[in-house]
């Protein structure tokens, strides 16, 4: 328990430092850490008998990191990384001619599904910071915060109160009564976020905690399911007493997309 409490504080502490010190280390931070999650990906894939193309996958995830930090920052030079990104893209394909498992396209396309899983949905994320036109941390940080405050409620809650099951073929611990709880904790600190950031109004706080509880939970489902299908207990061994990164950006993965579109087409309104 000391050792699972002081990793997440000095996590937490070096996230603000992303948050707070500007759009050059914010993008820096969550391209390492989706980089890093995506390698914990393919390392839990490696365990079975697929082995996607790690290093090339790997190459063009730090790509489109490059080339989202670029598009945000100096667009000039996002046609480069466009180009460079679909050369990848096509490479994946033509390495695998030279490679030997039985399967190629399995690996194939686990080598796209890491990106597209792990990876795209930080992309997303950081997208938010732009949003208004210009950089801004408050959108990603709410997000966070509402997906933190969403995990804790559900997870107190369940343990307190809980009873009925809600998937417990995927989840044994998870129960009706704390996605219930989640959910209605979510709205509540949504609704004071909105009184300190401004940027959208209440009720879009109130309908991202809403998408936030909803996907994030189904979210922690899937790298259930993810997890169980190859039989392992941690995405990885990164973070002391907290298992790997995946284990802790789950619900980070189906609902930042879901969050950026909403933001994109109705913050506006």
């Amino acid at each position: 328990m000391k050792t699972r409490a002081i990793t997440g504080f000095f996590f937490v502490v070096v996230m603000l430092v992303a948050f707070f010190f500007g759009p050059y280390v914010f993008l820096g931070f969550f391209s390492l850490l989706s980089l890093l999650c995506l390698f914990e990906f393919y390392g839990l894939i490696n365990t079975t008998d697929i082995y996607p193309q790690q290093v090339i996958g790997l190459i063009l995830g730090a790509v489109i990191c490059a080339g989202t930090a670029s598009f945000w920052l100096d667009a000039s030079f996002s046609r480069y990384f466009s180009a460079l990104i679909i050369l990848l893209s096509v490479i994946v394909f033509f390495a695998e001619l030279y490679r030997k498992p039985a399967k190629p396209f399995h690996q194939i396309a686990y080598t796209f599904l890491g990106l597209i899983y792990t990876l795209m949905p930080f992309v997303f994320f950081m997208a938010m910071a732009f949003l208004q036109g210009k950089f801004s941390f408050h959108l990603p940080l709410g997000f966070i915060l509402l997906l933190w405050t969403n995990d804790t409620s559900a997870y107190l809650i369940g343990k307190n109160f809980g009873k009925n099951k809600l998937f417990e073929r995927h989840s044994p611990k998870k129960t009706w009564e704390g996605f219930i709880g989640g959910i209605a904790a979510t709205a509540l600190i949504a609704f004071l976020i909105s009184r300190y950031f401004q940027e959208v109004s209440a009720l879009h706080w109130i309908i991202v905690a809403l998408i936030i509880s909803i996907f994030g939970t189904m979210s922690d489902l899937v790298e259930s399911m993810l997890k169980r299908s190859i039989n392992v207990k941690d995405s990885g061994s990164i973070l002391p007493g907290h298992g790997g990164l995946l284990d802790r950006f789950d619900g980070l993965l189906l609902a930042a997309p879901l969050v950026f579109i909403y933001l994109y087409l109705f913050s506006t309104l």
